[in-house]
């Protein structure tokens, strides 16, 4: 269980198991870093069972606990769109603020409203910066890292 990094209960009885985090424990990323490797967490927590997690909302709440700087989401959209159905409508920047607005406005809907309301929470805790972007452009990692246009959505605290 990734050394019990993530905790957590059950969502719901409806759901199986489906947990939702009440907390994490970063000392077996910090050891895995300081001692030279990559960690990579799988989705699953402990707790009165096994639980598989939301893999956004572990990522936003490892983040936070880690106090990251930044935070990025790969998928396989380009970021947030006005209209879903049109890729040049991408919304390039959002603060956090304005997510609610966003969402009563339709913009922001179904699966993506987990999302975007991870990258808020990433935000209020303390990260700086959380990017969506689409792992499915070669290099887009390095496009929105090194340069200053970017090519997803990038939240910021406001």
């Amino acid at each position: 269980l990734d050394g019990n990094i993530l905790q957590a209960h059950k969502k719901s009885d409806d759901l199986g198991y489906v947990g939702e985090i009440d907390s994490v424990n970063v000392e077996p990323i910090n050891d895995m870093l300081e001692s030279g490797y990559i960690p990579v967490v799988s989705t699953i927590a402990s707790g009165k069972d096994v639980y598989n997690v939301n893999a956004d909302t572990a990522a936003a709440k490892i983040a936070a606990e880690l106090h990251a700087e930044k935070l990025i989401l790969m998928t396989d959209i380009r970021g947030l769109l006005r209209d879903k159905d049109d890729e040049e409508t991408l919304i390039p920047v959002v603060k956090v603020s304005e997510a609610p607005a966003l969402i009563s406005e339709g913009i922001i809907s179904g699966g993506m409203i987990p999302k975007i309301d991870c990258c808020g929470e990433a935000i209020r805790r303390g990260v700086s910066k959380v990017f969506i972007l689409d792992g499915t452009v070669p290099h887009s990692l390095l496009i929105e890292t090194l340069t200053d246009e970017g090519l997803g959505t990038m939240f910021v605290q406001g």
